[in-house]
């Protein structure tokens, strides 16, 4: 397989790095308009394992995994069935009442191992809501995400003691915040990369198209990795573009790659290049990993309003952990031993989750004005004191007051 790069005239540091310069492949198909035929072109994924989990060779990316171990391969297994045993979690615990709301990344667990085990500890993460996957591969304790979700907190993790950053749920403002931190990390001389996260429906906010434009110009060291899961929230990519996604970093003037979403192993070489090319000054790179959404938007959606069974289905053919199984069986990289005491471990991780959550404290009511100012404020002191006031004004269930 190969790969079909946007970015020809954009240098690279050896040839090692020259995405889709070769081979590559195109199907064309025409789609009627009322203003007349067009020609769209369907471009090949980079892909390193096929949905019945085979291996197979691609000259550009192939140098990026060359060196992964079977244990390495069993973590990458490990990493993708916890984090699905969490999320699943969480939507049963937001079914139960327990959180206000979730979003689900199940079928998304590759695209976010992948890209995430591509990362170095000193790599910044700018994450939007559903990067479950990247906060466990950043080392964020799993029912740290929940905290807001549950409404007792803003967040319940240090951005900077794992260099992810805090959920954002504003669509697609995180990606101007990635380019101004990676425009940072280049004036400071620092040997990282920034990588911000965002689904097919940010893609047509103004913000994306913004930082495109500053990382381009700025020549910013950041990798922008678009999960394409066909649906923002009931409207389908194909009704938001009339190119590929990747395709629109053309424009801008530098790479877009189209991955398998679905292949953990395709995933995490196509980053590892990404990130590399950062790291040495080259510029930004669009990354769009062509996934699907197997369940609901949120769990304040009925997908089914939207969008057949035919199609769930034709994607759960693909889904991105039976296919590493398929490959771990075929090469003896695992036996049953292992598949059963992951399937404990992840029983275990779904207790933790459950009894967490209904053990977490309601929030301190002046928790609010602790971190608005550094050193703190006169107005903020006074509102705080009007605010206590008021609390004190309440009938006190005990007293009848």
């Amino acid at each position: 397989m190969t790969v079909e790069s946007t970015a020809a005239r954009t240098p690279r540091r050896s040839a090692g790095t020259k995405a889709g310069t070769t081979g590559t492949k195109r199907t064309t198909s025409t789609t009627k308009k009322a203003t007349g035929a067009r020609k769209t072109t369907e471009p090949a994924l980079v892909q390193l394992l096929t949905p019945e989990g085979k291996r197979v060779k691609n000259a550009e990316f192939d140098q990026y995994v060359a060196g992964i171990t079977a244990e390495e391969l069993r973590g990458l297994y490990r990493d993708m069935v916890l984090t699905r045993r969490f999320d699943a979690e969480a939507t049963s615990l937001q079914r139960q009442g327990e959180l206000g709301l979730w979003a689900s990344l199940l079928g998304q667990e590759a695209a976010q191992i992948g890209s995430g085990r591509a990362l170095r500890d000193d790599d910044y993460v700018f994450p939007t809501y559903r990067e479950h996957g990247v906060a466990w591969c950043r080392g964020v304790d799993p029912t740290n995400l929940l905290g807001m979700f549950r409404g007792v907190n803003n967040g319940g993790w240090d951005p900077n003691g794992n260099n992810f950053h805090l959920y954002t749920i504003v669509i697609g403002s995180q990606t101007l915040h990635a380019t101004g931190y990676a425009m940072g990390v280049a004036k400071d001389g620092a040997d990282s990369a920034v990588i911000a996260y965002f689904g097919d429906g940010a893609s047509s906010q103004g913000d994306v198209a913004e930082a495109f434009t500053f990382s381009a110009v700025y020549n910013a060291p950041v990798v922008f990795f678009c999960q394409n899961n066909q649906w923002a929230i009931s409207e389908p990519t194909e009704k938001q573009s009339r190119v590929p996604l990747y395709q629109r970093a053309q424009g801008f003037g530098f790479p877009g790659v189209r991955v398998d979403g679905n292949d953990v192993l395709a995933n995490l070489a196509v980053t590892k290049w990404a990130l590399e090319r950062a790291r040495a000054g080259e510029g930004p790179t669009l990354v769009e990993a062509f996934t699907y959404r197997m369940g609901a938007h949120t769990t304040s959606d009925d997908p089914t309003r939207y969008r057949g069974d035919e199609e769930r289905l034709a994607w759960e053919a693909k889904d991105p952990i039976l296919r590493l199984r398929r490959y771990l069986e075929a090469a003896d990289h695992a036996d049953e031993g292992f598949f059963a005491e992951l399937e404990t471990e992840s029983e275990a991780l779904g207790r933790r989750v459950r009894e967490a959550v209904r053990a977490m404290p309601d929030p301190d009511h002046f928790a609010i004005f602790e971190n608005v100012y550094a050193d703190g404020h006169a107005l903020v002191d006074e509102e705080r004191t009007q605010f206590a006031a008021y609390q004190a004004s309440f009938a006190d269930a005990d007293g009848g007051k």
